[in-house]
């Protein structure tokens, strides 16, 4: 189970740097970027095509290396807690948000509930 969870991650990070990529500035502005300039656009895809390439290969790792299965859960656990505590306190203080935002918002806490089940289960 702890694979499987691992290799999602690293596939929808992969999804995710690819969409990012490809379509970045209409993505950009789904998630609230309305104008970016040559900086912006930089910036944009290193954070959602760069950073999140590395997440994807860091899963992809974690999860071929069995003996790495119990730290991937604990990675998980130290990058999505985080990551739920300032998103759900930003649509409390940004609300209302884009539907984008909001299903965003629902796959990090599905993962971090994910990793929270398999962490207490090992």
């Amino acid at each position: 189970m702890i694979k499987f969870y691992l290799w999602l991650n690293a596939v929808l990070y992969v999804i995710f740097v690819l969409w990012c990529t490809l379509k970045h500035a209409q993505t950009a502005r789904a998630t609230g970027f309305i104008a970016l300039n040559n900086s912006g656009h930089s910036e944009y895809l290193v954070i959602y095509g760069g950073l999140q390439l590395g997440l994807a290969m860091f899963y992809a790792y974690l999860a071929s290396t069995p003996a790495l299965h119990g730290v991937g859960v604990v990675f998980s656990l130290c990058i999505y807690a985080p990551i739920v505590i300032y998103r759900l306190s930003t649509l409390v203080f940004f609300s209302p948000v884009a539907a984008l935002t909001l299903g965003t918002a629902a796959l990090e806490v599905v993962l971090l509930v994910a990793a929270s089940i398999l962490f207490l289960r090992r």
